[in-house]
């Protein structure tokens, strides 16, 4: 008996008072953590990086909140044939002043019956003395057609727009390009070959004047140009946005026919007829193209010069 409850003190001897359980921890340990995940969902793999990458381009390219943009200046339009032909090409109006006992010509007809028809342009008869003054004494001929201020878009509501019908954005921005006509041509080219916007500076460039509408032919109507305080700002935000700023320059790197980027989410700068694209914008482009002019003529004009790219941007999407 003494032997045998020596055995026993032995075999509890080790112990060091109680003795704590696992709590089926190691039970649940052993357990399967189902499936594997993908690679692209696995922290740390390469595929997970590139995921991760192309959702965060995905998300600086989508369309920003509409802000809407600045307003230009209102503008009065003299002369007989000028506010005949401003009428005649849809120039947004808001009143037509007539005046007093005026020599009633075919013109002056003419610009009754089409204020008319438009139903929202307000006809004034006012004397003569007061449209000298509301003209600063240019020969107004007894017709004065007030143009409203136009209203400028904001540069992102141009990107949103093509996001919105799930399209590539296609901008043209202008620098230095001071002739209203060559604006309005630009316009019109623009919405000739599906682009969604034209970008202007405000200081030392063609705004949308009575012009610029005119030679839109109609055009300015559905396409939105957007005035911007600093272009190169402006550029440096769309590529932010995830597209490829093509600068037009005679002495450019690449020509328009190669340049394959041309095809994807683009904004192409344009320059003025003599001088082209001034330094900071130049340097801020990502690429310079020149078109291919076998002829031999040094410059084209703002206006033909962006049609021809239009075309070609237009001819890789069909």
């Amino acid at each position: 008996m003494a032997g045998n409850s020596q055995r026993r003190n032995r075999r509890t001897s080790n112990k060091k008072g109680m003795q704590v359980g696992s709590g089926g921890n190691r039970r649940r340990g052993l357990e399967g953590k189902g499936p594997t995940p993908p690679a692209s969902a696995r922290k740390g793999h390469k595929k997970n990086r590139v995921a991760n990458a192309q959702a965060k381009q995905a998300a600086s390219r989508r369309p920003a909140p509409r802000r809407g943009g600045a307003k230009g200046t209102s503008e009065m339009v003299v002369g007989r044939n000028p506010v005949f032909e401003a009428l005649r090409d849809g120039v947004p109006a808001t009143t037509l002043y007539v005046q007093q006992y005026i020599d009633n010509d075919e013109r002056v007809r003419e610009a009754l019956q089409l204020a008319g028809e438009r139903g929202n342009i307000h006809l004034m008869e006012a004397p003569r003395p007061e449209l000298d003054r509301m003209t600063n004494g240019l020969n107004h001929q007894g017709l004065v057609l007030q143009v409203p201020p136009y209203e400028y878009a904001h540069p992102e509501d141009l990107t949103a727009a093509a996001y919105d019908n799930n399209e590539d954005p296609l901008i043209v921005a202008l620098d230095g390009v001071t002739d209203p006509r060559n604006l309005g041509a630009i316009v019109r080219s623009v919405s000739a070959f599906g682009g969604h916007g034209v970008v202007v500076p405000e200081r030392r460039a063609a705004g949308m004047t009575a012009g610029a509408w005119k030679s839109s032919a109609g055009t300015a109507a559905r396409t939105p140009v957007s005035r911007v305080t600093n272009l190169t700002r402006a550029l440096e935000g769309y590529q932010k946005a995830g597209l490829t700023v093509v600068g037009l320059a005679a002495d450019g790197e690449h020509t328009v026919e190669d340049l394959q980027e041309l095809g994807g989410p683009v904004v192409i700068v344009i320059g003025s007829e003599g001088k082209g694209l001034g330094r900071l914008v130049g340097e801020t482009c990502d690429y310079r193209v020149r078109i291919s002019m076998p002829g031999g003529a040094e410059s084209l004009n703002a206006g033909v010069a962006a049609g021809i790219v239009l075309y070609e941007v237009a001819r890789r999407r069909a």
